[in-house]
């Protein structure tokens, strides 16, 4: 077993110790916690330790993260824990991993997702408003030029700034200063937080589709670790992981990331797996966007060897059917395609360009 260590009690039974690492922000410890108890239920024996870091994108708090233009902002350092043996495996929130993982790695499991959509979280004096209702000219706060691209096309009359913070840092300043009407959270991350009472509305897919990944909690693990693989294997969510899948083949294949607007929507219904994925200029006024589906419907119980080289778009999941992870890697590489071949090259390139230039 590579690097996870052993404890003895008083009567001098060995007890398997297990290090998660994670980030220290309130969010990640609670993500942590909860992934902590759920394998604590499932193995009693073993002794865990929580190993709290602090990222990249934790320490530079003055500037968009699409300006950072370092793909793996808030993995990096956990994932240098991992190399060195100093962690067994890392939790993440699925949307921070890039859909390429350095070598070794793989997403051991993919939890099952909460709801994905964006929330707006209105200043006090707002409480009661939505978008459509905010005053001309109100200044609306997000980091993210997925949202902004999306927001700004279908209300015209508000403004976009960034704001950056974990997330409690961003509701003080939202709260305690008068420079924002409203700003646009993930939903999932306001639940964990217990913070659901500060939602103002949730964006449907109409006014703005979520990030690949988003609502999902991800388990990173050494490839080589099959026994750690095997021990978080239990926890990925068959539906869950089909759709991040096409979500991620879909990033993957548009070389997207966090400096250009990429957008997804997923569901699995009646056997078949949905995707909608767009592509955006920074202003929105330009796009692409489309929807595919896949039959997904295998027998749920054919089993795989777990094997670093069966990894799709950095997921190992030897407990759902190997064929219809391909398909859904399919699906996300069909659809990118298809944006491609309509122009969205262009369309991330301009982004790209515009951004930098900010």
């Amino acid at each position: 077993m590579s690097g996870d260590t052993s404890s003895q009690d008083g009567n001098g039974k060995v007890t398997r110790v297990i290090r998660i690492g994670t980030r220290k922000s309130q969010l990640a410890r609670i993500q942590t916690d909860s992934v902590a108890e759920m394998l604590k239920g499932l193995y009693p024996d073993v002794l865990l330790e929580i190993v709290g870091m602090t990222t990249t994108g934790d320490k530079i708090l003055d500037t968009a993260l699409s300006k950072i233009g370092e793909k793996s902002l808030f993995t990096k350092e956990l994932e240098t824990a991992l190399e060195r043996n100093e962690v067994d495996l890392v939790v993440h929130s699925l949307k921070d991993l890039p859909t390429t993982l350095p070598s070794g790695f793989t997403i051991g499991a993919v939890l099952k997702r909460e709801n994905p959509h964006d929330a707006v979280v209105l200043h006090p004096k707002n409480t009661g408003k939505s978008l459509n209702t905010l005053p001309d000219k109100s200044v609306i706060g997000t980091s993210s030029l997925r949202r902004a691209a999306q927001l700004k096309k279908r209300f015209p009359h508000l403004e976009f700034k960034d704001i950056r913070g974990n997330l409690n840092t961003r509701l003080k300043k939202l709260d305690e200063k008068d420079d924002f009407a409203a700003i646009i959270l993930a939903a999932a991350g306001l639940s964990r937080m217990g913070w659901e009472s500060r939602v103002g509305q949730i964006l449907d897919p109409e006014d703005c589709m979520y990030a690949v990944g988003q609502g999902a909690l991800a388990i990173e693990v050494r490839a080589r670790d099959k026994d750690i693989v095997e021990m978080v294997s239990v926890l990925h969510d068959p539906d869950t992981v089909l759709r991040c899948i096409a979500e991620r083949a879909f990033l993957r294949q548009l070389e997207g990331g966090c400096s250009v607007p990429v957008a997804v929507h997923t569901e699995v219904k009646d056997g078949q797996l949905y995707l909608t994925g767009a592509v955006y200029s920074l202003d929105g006024s330009n796009s692409l966007k489309n929807t595919m589906q896949t039959g997904v419907d295998s027998d749920r119980e054919g089993v795989e060897p777990v094997d670093e080289r069966l990894q799709r778009v950095g997921v190992t999941a030897d407990n759902v059917p190997g064929p219809a992870q391909d398909a859904a890697e399919k699906l996300g590489l069909d659809l990118a395609n298809l944006l491609l071949s309509k122009g969205a090259k262009e369309i991330l390139t301009v982004a790209r360009q515009l951004n930098d230039a900010r």
